[in-house]
């Protein structure tokens, strides 16, 4: 079994940090509450270098936050775009970006639910668990407008179906109950600091 996927596809080695993000420039993560984060994005219709540059600050963005995926609403950009360096449950490490990407929906015979923690780069400090199917395909765009799907199991199908909701408008905790929502918010107010002063260490350490 190949160790990691790139865009969907297997390859015998990947740097990391992914080579994007050597490209980017670190932008500020949005958090919830902000309008951007609570309506559904603009499909891209534009395809160059204003994307792929958009992209590589995404993939920067993503690792100073220590994220496992993001989408382009997190850093203030109305767009469905999204992008990921995820492990699945297995270990086999997936990276890539997906634009327009709409998640298949599964039969409920075949689909086994996971609950299990889950955090949100804009929902700074909180984890909660939030059940999700154990298997995701989402179909989409590349950046160059090729026709692309990915599929994950586990971790990684976690991180699909969280990325597709942010492109819905939709963070993680329009899912919890009332209860569980104050909870993580409750979370937030304790750990936001903390989380703040990690990545602007981890930014300062970039530019340093």
């Amino acid at each position: 079994m190949p160790r990691v996927f790139v865009q969907g596809s297997p390859v015998d080695s990947y740097p990391r940090p992914a080579p994007e993000a050597g490209r980017g420039s670190v932008r500020r993560v949005t958090e919830v509450g902000e309008e951007v984060l609570h309506r559904p994005c603009r499909d891209v219709t534009e395809f160059g270098p204003d994307l792929a540059a958009l992209i590589d600050d995404m993939f920067l963005t993503m690792y100073v936050a220590d994220g496992a995926g993001l989408a382009a609403n997190q850093v203030g950009v109305d767009l469905r775009l999204f992008v990921y360096d995820c492990p699945d449950d297995d270990g086999v490490r997936h990276v890539g970006h997906i634009v327009n990407p709409v998640l298949d929906p599964l039969a409920p015979a075949g689909r086994r639910l996971l609950d299990e923690g889950e955090g949100c780069l804009s929902v700074p400090g909180a984890v909660m668990d939030v059940p999700r199917p154990d298997r995701a395909v989402v179909r989409g765009l590349d950046k160059d407008g090729n026709a692309l799907v990915i599929e994950g199991t586990g971790y990684f199908a976690r991180c699909l179906a969280h990325e597709t909701d942010h492109v819905n408008g939709q963070v993680y905790l329009d899912r919890l109950s009332r209860r569980d929502r104050k909870e993580a918010l409750r979370q937030v107010a304790d750990r936001r600091d903390e989380v703040f002063a990690r990545r602007a260490a981890k930014t300062a350490a970039l530019s340093g």
